[in-house]
């Protein structure tokens, strides 16, 4: 899953892409790379970002995805949202094939029914709080146990609801240290034992890799790759990255030792 980023505030300023030009070059790039679908976001979701409006995050959106409509209708999309209102119309307007929710529903009490209605695949993340409050959220009871709990409890309503192509997400970097995120990519593997849903990874370029080496976010892309090849062997069935290639790469290295 190649990120496309159309905010002015994602954590990794080569992902942001604020013009047409951009975008598209943004769009050949994962596809020439390999990249088997596009997330595109517009309200960045990084620590203590700002908050936008709903109209703010679809000016951002629409011309992308106009765009990715009239040049690529064949090349799967998801939309990086916690708006329902913002999903229909994606789904709606422009055939989005997936609905890419940081907060799992926690954000927007309408996202699971709406979700039901549009049938697409729906990604699930753990967050606590918002993005401007996640890192306050940190204490657990039990952790990883309480992530289990979480999605056990949220895909309980969602089976209810008729949304059964649901993909995981633990939420790497959100509302977790440096020590819980890799506690949780140490017990990666108890999720697919426990859940029979798909598990997507989003560990590209974040802090809990450049803050452990002490090294710039430009500088992460190894430490990335390492963690991704970690996750595949683990049970990651989906990466989502910044640098496509190389993630390609680790992809069909582990398919061979797996195969």
């Amino acid at each position: 899953m190649g990120i496309l980023n159309v905010t002015p505030d994602s954590f990794v300023v080569g992902s942001r892409q604020q013009n047409e030009t951009d975008v598209i070059k943004r769009i050949e790039t994962v596809i020439s790379e390999g990249g088997a679908l596009i997330d595109i976001g517009g309200y960045s979701s990084r620590p203590e970002a700002a908050d936008i409006s709903p109209e703010e995050e679809w000016r951002r959106l629409e011309p992308a995805l106009n765009i990715l409509m009239k040049s690529y209708p064949d090349f799967p999309v998801s939309v990086d949202t916690f708006r329902a209102d913002i999903a229909k119309r994606a789904v709606a307007d422009f055939g989005v094939s997936m609905i890419n929710d940081i907060s799992g529903g926690g954000m927007d009490e309408k996202m699971f029914e709406t979700v039901a209605t549009l049938s697409v695949p729906y990604v699930l993340m753990h967050m606590q709080g918002t993005p401007q409050t996640m890192q306050q959220h940190t204490n657990y009871e039990r952790f990883p146990e309480d992530v289990i709990l979480y999605f056990a409890e949220k895909l309980r309503i969602l089976r209810r609801l008729g949304v059964n192509d649901v993909i995981l997400d633990p939420g790497f970097g959100f509302s977790k240290t440096l020590a819980q995120n890799y506690e949780l990519m140490r017990n990666l593997n108890q999720f697919s034992l426990l859940f029979d849903c798909p598990l997507m990874i989003g560990i590209s370029r974040k802090s809990m890799i450049y803050n452990l080496l002490d090294c710039a976010i430009g500088e992460s892309l190894n430490g990335t790759t390492t963690l991704n090849t970690y996750a595949l062997l683990n049970g990651a069935d989906i990466l989502r990255v910044h640098d496509v290639k190389e993630a390609v790469e680790v992809v069909r290295l582990v398919e061979k030792i797996n195969n």
